[in-house]
Formats: C-alpha cells, sequence, structure tokens
C-alpha cells in the first residue's frame, strides 16, 4: 500500500536493534484518515472470506482493528494482556512474547466472544518473528474457529514471523513490507508491491 509506504519513509524512524519507530502516526498517536485506508484495503483483499470477528491483541492493534471493522461491518475481540475484576467466565489463554517490550505475556480471550461458528481475520500493526500472531491462532484453534487470514500494517519481511505463517499455510496481508531498515542512515527498504 503506497500510502502507508510514503507515510513510513517520511515519519518512520529507525532505530538500533531492527526497531522502527511509527508512534506519529500509528501505535501512540493514531492517524484514523489513513487507518480508513488501511480498512478498506483490508476489505479488499479479503472480500472473498466469510469473516464475521476481527481479533486483535491491546494495546497497539486495537485502534487499527476497529476502524478496519467498519469495513467488514463486524465485531472486533481483542486479547487482554491482564486479568482484571470485571472479566468472568471461562478464558481461552495464550503466552504471547513481544519483540518490541522483551516480554511475555498470557494474553486472554472471554470464551463468550469467541466459538465455532466464527470466521475470524486477525488484525495487527507489527509482524515481526509472528509470537503475537501465533499466540491469537492458538487461541482461535482453541475456540474451535476458523482462521481466515491475518492483515498486518507492517510486516518486518527480513524477520522470521511472516515467512513461517506463510508456510504454514495462514494468508498474510500486509501492507507495507520492510525488507529493511539502517539505522545509521535512516534509510528503509519495502519489498515490491505485487498487484492483488
Amino acid at each position: 500500500m503506497k500510502l502507508l509506504e510514503e507515510r513510513i519513509r517520511r515519519d518512520g524512524i529507525v532505530k538500533e536493534g531492527n526497531v522502527l519507530k511509527v508512534d506519529s502516526f500509528l501505535n501512540h498517536q493514531m492517524d484514523t484518515t489513513l487507518f480508513n485506508e488501511m480498512g478498506k484495503e483490508w476489505a479488499r483483499l479479503f472480500k472473498d472470506a466469510p469473516i464475521n470477528k476481527i481479533l486483535t491483541i491491546e494495546a497497539s492493534g486495537i485502534g487499527i482493528a476497529c476502524i478496519a471493522a467498519q469495513h467488514f461491518g463486524v465485531p472486533v475481540v481483542f486479547a487482554k494482556k491482564s486479568q482484571s475484576i470485571n472479566l468472568d467466565g471461562e478464558m481461552y489463554a495464550a503466552q504471547i512474547e513481544s519483540f518490541t517490550h522483551k516480554k511475555v505475556y498470557n494474553v486472554i480471550v472471554s470464551q463468550k466472544f469467541l466459538g465455532p461458528d466464527d470466521h475470524v481475520l486477525i488484525i495487527d500493526d507489527f509482524l515481526a518473528n509472528g509470537c503475537a500472531v501465533m499466540g491469537l491462532i492458538e487461541i482461535i484453534k482453541e475456540a474451535g474457529a476458523t482462521l481466515e487470514g491475518v492483515g498486518i500494517a507492517v510486516e518486518k519481511g527480513f524477520q522470521k514471523g511472516g515467512r513461517e505463517l506463510r508456510d504454514m499455510g495462514v494468508r498474510v496481508e500486509s501492507l507495507a513490507i520492510v525488507d529493511g531498515m539502517d539505522a545509521s542512515t535512516g534509510s528503509i527498504t519495502f519489498r515490491p508491491q505485487q498487484v492483488r
């Protein structure tokens, strides 16, 4: 998606350790107009799939997933990183390691909101090593739901996550795939877009 690539080139900051900082428009301050265009694109790419739920993980995926969900006309369920007193009933759970935070989280989804009749699209802001998506897939399997695909805003194509998911037969639609970054120059190389 050229619009997203242009925004990453303009406002993204490359830091040491393969970190791409996009907090001015994607995952701290959010450009909802950009999110709307991203949602339209995922709706176009997944128009053939019978999606009735979008699943994401708190916190950075929630804004993107909510705006994208408007284009599908479906609810968003997000995996919580902590138990709270207002959560009741049985939960699906998975362990997820965050690339950015270098932390392992136990994430949970209430069984009330995900079940065997659901056809799920996972949406998230970043795909690096794939740990978050793998954890969400584990929850979908535990629920007996059907995974229809994964929509990612920014995939780090030089890390293993996207390749491993595709090798498993998972449909992954990333709107921008970064093939390389150089913290010393701030340069970012994108994988050429294929017409889909």
